[in-house]
């Protein structure tokens, strides 16, 4: 019998890979072209750590190997950071339809929910160190400064809050601190949760 454990990892990846799959289809709707498409999807946060997690748990599902505790809990801060911004301050900007709408709920809605199910419910109870919190923000720094990058280059930047077209460099200091901030702190809340369900 299979291990429910790698069975909801297959379903997990399942998930996120229907949800960048449609993504992809929406995304090349537009542009007629596969190159540019790539490069679209290619440039967000939350396409690139909803590849994270297909990764992680299509090779969980294969080969019955689970991600170590490290791994596991920091890709769920950075998917669960995913779904609250896009939640929070992003969905009011705009209104999907169609396969966009399934796409965007597959994206920040349904794998961020899951990945945290299965960190609850077979995540190794390891009691993680404090110090992970800030090891964490390797992952969401390395990605601000490649949208960066890209964005000084094309002039497109994929969230109006790192937007140097409209921000000022202070402002994107202080829009980048906060994001740091809301990613320590919830990988704080993480490692706490770790640690509780560790002396359970």
């Amino acid at each position: 019998m299979v291990p429910p454990a790698r069975l909801f990892a297959a379903l997990i990846a399942l998930v996120a890979l229907a949800a960048i799959g449609s993504q992809l289809v929406v995304t090349f709707g537009a542009t007629g072209s596969l190159p540019a498409t790539l490069w679209i999807v290619g440039g967000f946060f939350t396409v690139l750590t909803n590849v994270l997690v297909l990764v992680t748990f299509a090779r969980a599902a294969g080969t019955g190997t689970m991600p170590s505790p490290f791994w596991i809990a920091g890709l769920t801060l950075w998917i669960l950071i995913v779904g609250a911004v896009y939640h929070v301050l992003l969905s009011s900007l705009w209104s999907p339809a169609g396969l966009q709408w399934w796409a965007d709920q597959g994206l920040h809605s349904a794998t961020p929910l899951l990945t945290l199910a299965f960190w609850l419910v077979f995540a190794p109870k390891a009691p993680l160190p404090w110090r992970n919190a800030a090891l964490w923000l390797w992952w969401p720094l390395l990605y601000v400064s490649y949208a960066l990058i890209r964005g000084l280059f094309t002039g497109v930047y994929p969230y109006p809050f790192i937007d140097l077209n409209v921000l000022t460099y202070g402002q994107l200091v202080v829009n980048a601190v906060g994001l740091s901030v809301a990613f320590y702190l919830g990988g704080l809340v993480l490692i706490a949760i770790a640690r509780g369900r560790h002396r359970v």
